[in-house]
């Protein structure tokens, strides 16, 4: 039996007089869904494992605002950034590593000019910079040879020019990466951005993540590879309702966790 995943708060190292490397922001997805939660405990198992000095916020972690911005409401937003942004400051708060891009895009771009001013990084870039500083090792254990196509988040891609560190990670896995026809820049929305993942579809003829879905169908994948939590619920849904048990939707921490066997 596997030993319980300690976690420690930013308040409770800073009691000790510990300042940690990174502040690990959860998010709400990565906090409150089931499914997410497993991406959560990937990467704190990958971060114990490459003896990683990192912290939450836990009980002290509000919602960034963005789907409050992206609904409309700004004055919601900027009093849920406000609030976390005091916190983090109180804190002494230098880099951010977090699994969602949507968090990531909000305190990277948007908290800066509200008082708030950090390093903020994607799992996936700081799994990478893990790995070339030689703390983390990749195998690829039952990812060898298996096609793999990356689905490419929104706030991750296009909104923040980030598309090789996902790419590199699942290469690493020995991997054979297929690419959809539209990727990268080109990419499609997976339906969840903007706030509408909190909302029923609106009317049309197909819904995105099905879409989407049905394009990353066409490269014959055994495995969707997600880089957001958000992204992963979208394009589960499409492959319950176009390959239900053909395929498999997963994080790229979950598969180097899973490679790993932690």
């Amino acid at each position: 039996m596997k030993e319980a995943l300690k976690v420690p708060t930013i308040a409770e190292l800073q009691a000790q007089g510990i300042s940690p490397e990174v502040l690990f922001w959860v998010g709400c997805a990565g906090s409150f869904d089931d499914r997410a939660k497993k991406i959560t405990k990937a990467l704190v198992k990958i971060m114990h494992s490459a003896k990683v000095s990192f912290a939450v916020l836990g009980t002290e972690e509000s919602c960034t605002g963005d789907p409050a911005k992206r609904a409309g409401n700004e004055f919601l937003f900027q009093m849920q950034a406000v609030t976390n942004i005091e916190v983090m400051n109180l804190y002494k708060v230098k880099k951010i590593v977090t699994a969602c891009p949507h968090c990531f895009n909000t305190i990277k771009n948007e908290y800066p000019s509200l008082g708030g001013r950090y390093e903020v990084v994607h799992h996936t870039q700081f799994l990478k910079s893990l790995l070339e500083d030689g703390r983390l090792t990749i195998e690829g254990g039952q990812f060898r040879g298996k096609r793999i196509t990356f689905h490419d988040p929104c706030y991750l891609g296009r909104a923040n020019n980030i598309y090789e560190a996902p790419r590199e990670l699942i290469k690493k896995l020995d991997a054979q990466l297929v690419e959809m026809k539209k990727s990268r820049r080109n990419g499609l929305c997976c339906g969840a951005g903007g706030a509408q993942m909190f909302k029923d579809a609106e009317p049309g003829n197909k819904d995105i993540n099905i879409e989407r879905t049905e394009q990353a169908l066409e490269t014959k994948p055994d495995i969707i590879a997600a880089g957001c939590p958000f992204c992963n619920t979208m394009m589960t849904d499409g492959v319950k309702n176009k390959a239900e048990g053909q395929v498999k939707v997963k994080d790229v921490a979950e598969m180097i966790a899973e490679a790993k066997d932690l």
